[in-house]
């Protein structure tokens, strides 16, 4: 099949992948990964990811090394370098409370906002790893209190980008009469993200994010999580898009899918996993309700350390095409998705698994019109 370049209608899913801009890859698996760090790279890799179809890109926020991070670039001015290699592509900074303030940050993305042509969007990350906040000197938060802060934040942000004369009186923020001028080009304002699993995650995107991330997890415990959090949001009277987190190993044949994905286990590096997984379940265990991402991931799930296995986008473009328009129907609008080797991959990927979702989607729908015609004539 051939890339497709064309926009996708108003209800299609849509595809996000991961920027390699913090060093090893997606992976703790001593498993080759084509993939680098670097500008160059990351730059190559954004035009291939927009002419295959992609319509965002999400950069990673770390200040500290964990297994292959030694080098680890800032995500809002990475996030900006690519806006400028690209045209249609829209790039979401992973932002950190904390070391961010919510005044720099809308400053910051307003302007890159203008820069861009309206291609810019955030993702707030309420924090999990107790090590780095202590490594550069920012007090850590008990879990629900980080998220209450991230709130707080959210709602300054987005105040301060619509409205003049901003106050805002918080326990971790305070505004007096504050105007930021030029306001966004996007209207009413870039889209937010967040991420996490815990009720304190659900309801705080409930409550004030447009976008909610989930790890990867099979579709039936997706749909328990989505259909919480759009009932808790209906309730405050908002609508909240729902993003999946998923690694993609798409081959010729399901054999040879499994086989990456066997190698890349394999391979894992088992101390790193290891620690790992104890401090993210540390993390989780600390909510009220002893769960958060990550809570019931076995080993194999944390050597992708964003659960992505358990999505199960891996076999032929058919299968992989197939699963992510089952997706779609549980309510999931993005995939964000991850690879080994990430310009290779993302080219196949928009050459043999996009334009059969694209194809999938127009057959459901076309099937969706007949369906209500066939009723209205009854009626």
């Amino acid at each position: 099949m051939s890339t497709s370049t064309s926009a996708p209608g108003r209800d299609a899913i849509r595809f996000a992948y991961w920027v390699p801009n913090v060093s090893g890859g997606l992976v703790v698996s001593t498993i080759e990964q084509r993939t680098h760090w670097g500008l160059d790279y990351n730059v190559r890799l954004a035009r291939v990811a927009e002419a295959a179809g992609f319509d965002y890109a999400l950069s990673q926020i770390r200040f500290t090394a964990g297994y292959g991070a030694e080098f680890q670039h800032e995500s809002v001015s990475f996030s900006q370098a690519l806006l400028q290699a690209t045209s249609k592509l829209k790039v979401i900074a992973a932002i950190l409370p904390g070391p961010w303030h919510p005044a720099v940050v809308a400053k910051q993305i307003a302007t890159i906002d203008h820069i861009s042509g309206g291609r810019i969007a955030i993702n707030v990350v309420s924090g999990w790893f107790k090590g780095e906040f202590t490594a550069i000197g920012e007090p850590w938060l008990e879990h629900d209190e980080r998220y209450r802060r991230s709130e707080e934040f959210i709602r300054a942000v987005k105040g301060i980008w619509t409205q003049d004369g901003f106050t805002f009186k918080g326990d971790f923020y305070r505004f007096n009469d504050y105007t930021l001028s030029p306001k966004p080009v996007q209207q009413p304002h870039p889209e937010v993200f967040q991420g996490g699993s815990s009720r304190a995650a659900r309801d705080m995107a409930a409550r004030v994010s447009d976008w909610y991330f989930t790890n990867g997890n099979t579709p039936e415990k997706l749909k328990e999580q989505i259909d919480d959090i759009r009932a808790k949001a209906q309730a405050n009277g908002r609508a909240v898009k729902i993003g999946v987190n998923a690694f993609v190993i798409a081959r010729d044949t399901e054999e040879e899918a499994r086989a990456v994905l066997d190698d890349i286990i394999k391979h894992a590096h088992v101390e790193a996993v290891q620690a790992f997984g104890d401090a993210v379940k540390q993390a989780g265990a600390a909510s009220p309700e002893k769960q958060g991402n990550w809570a019931n991931s076995t080993f194999e799930d944390l050597v992708q350390y964003n659960d992505g296995f358990r999505t199960n986008l891996i076999g032929t473009p058919q299968q992989i095409a197939e699963r992510i328009v089952a997706l779609k129907a549980i309510g999931v609008d993005l995939v964000l998705t991850g690879f080994l080797h990430f310009i290779e991959e993302v080219e196949y990927f928009g050459r043999e698994v996009l334009p059969r979702v694209r194809e999938l989607e127009a057959r459901a729908a076309a099937g969706s019109a007949g369906v209500a015609a066939a009723e209205k004539r009854v009626a």
